[in-house]
């Protein structure tokens, strides 16, 4: 993947993620409210920005990390998404998904600790 794509991808993932606190804060206040999932949304808007953040610090680099880029971006499909859905639904079953997830950010991260030839 070029870096210009990755930016591309990383800028378009952070933009979500302040549109879907947003969105949760105003759009969807009562529903969690209703649901008491408010802290749920708003872990997973923490996560998904912490690392859209992180996508968009890896796509900049001259070395692109595509390891570590790409867990970020599964972690916070899978980590972030599956808490989207519960807080929404009140499923919480998907709390059973959100694991993999904190394990593709673990992998993430770990990747950029151990890995330095990658970074």
């Amino acid at each position: 993947m070029k870096n210009t794509t990755a930016t591309c991808i990383a800028a378009a993932t952070g933009f979500l993620a302040v549109v879907l606190g947003a969105f949760g804060a105003h759009g969807l206040k009562h529903i969690l409210a209703q649901n008491g999932t408010t802290t749920v949304w708003e872990k997973a808007v923490f996560y998904h920005f912490i690392h859209a953040v992180m996508l968009f610090i890896l796509a900049e680099r001259k070395t692109f990390p595509a390891v570590a880029w790409w867990s970020f971006l599964t972690g916070i499909v899978i980590f972030s998404g599956s808490l989207y859905l519960l807080a929404v639904t009140n499923a919480h079953w998907l709390g059973a998904i959100t694991p993999f997830g904190g394990t593709a950010f673990l992998i993430g991260w770990g990747w950029l600790l151990f890995c330095p030839k990658q970074k």
